[in-house]
């Protein structure tokens, strides 16, 4: 545990960070948003955190901004936002949405790699409701998560989104009961951790690269890792490794029977 207004919870490979200002559902104060950068620049080294959890304690996982704060701006010290600590991170990060993701803290799910959601998680962005323009990212990741006409439509009407209906858009990667969505964020991480760590950094660094960049360039940025990963003498290795994937898939498919 670090400051009070963030818990931290380490165990097998997997760091929690909780929001802890329930009373205010989460919301970003400069008091939060320091704190939060500040842990995350410290994760982002640790080597024991495999992979990071972000929630939220209480009815919400972030309300967004503190309105009473938004006239001084979003960069605390190191020049850094609750954005921008998260895009730096070497591992996966996964968002545990466990009630209200609102404008900014929709930006701070939307930031993250993956986002598994409890079953009254809503989704909402008020900018325009409000009467503010964003600052968190949300008008280039939401389009690229759910098409530009979605997008538009939930940024233009403030409208909220369920959970189930964020799974079948392809904005939320699972969908838990309320009281199991950090449950089964940790079984997401226990997956990820599973896998060769050395090529789960490199493959979310070459999806961070890829996904931003046009296609033809985006081909080549893959080929580029491949020839600089891939060709360093790791057949044997590969081999073995092909045969445990090949065996796990079967037990897979076993199960879903």
């Amino acid at each position: 545990m670090a400051d009070s207004i963030i818990l931290i919870e380490k165990q097998d490979g997997i760091a929690t960070v909780t929001l802890n200002r329930p009373e205010k559902l989460n919301a970003f104060n400069h008091e939060l948003r320091a704190a939060f950068c500040r842990v995350m620049q410290e994760l982002r080294t640790d080597s024991e955190a495999g992979v990071v959890i972000i929630t939220g304690a209480g009815r919400a996982f972030c309300a967004g901004m503190d309105l009473k704060e938004l006239g001084g701006g979003l960069r605390e010290d190191g020049n850094v936002t609750f954005i921008s600590v998260i895009e730096e991170m070497n591992a996966p990060v996964i968002a545990a949405v466990n009630g209200f993701a609102i404008t900014g803290g929709f930006e701070l799910a939307l930031a993250c790699d993956m986002i598994v959601a409890s079953e009254d998680a809503q989704f909402a962005d008020t900018h325009a409701r409000v009467g503010v323009m964003p600052g968190g990212g949300i008008s280039a990741r939401l389009p690229r998560a759910v098409g530009v006409r979605k997008a538009k439509e939930m940024s233009l009407t403030g409208n909220y989104l369920s959970a189930r209906d964020a799974e079948r858009m392809g904005l939320v990667n699972r969908v838990a009961p309320k009281d199991q969505v950090l449950k089964a964020a940790r079984e997401l991480a226990g997956q990820i951790l599973s896998c060769d760590q050395t090529v789960v950094r490199q493959m979310k660094r070459l999806y961070d690269r890829a996904t931003r960049a046009p296609l033809g360039e985006a081909l080549q940025i893959e080929q580029d890792f491949f020839r600089a990963f891939n060709l360093g003498g790791r057949a044997g290795d590969m081999e073995q490794r092909r045969q445990a994937v090949m065996e796990r898939g079967r037990t897979q498919v076993t199960a879903k029977q």
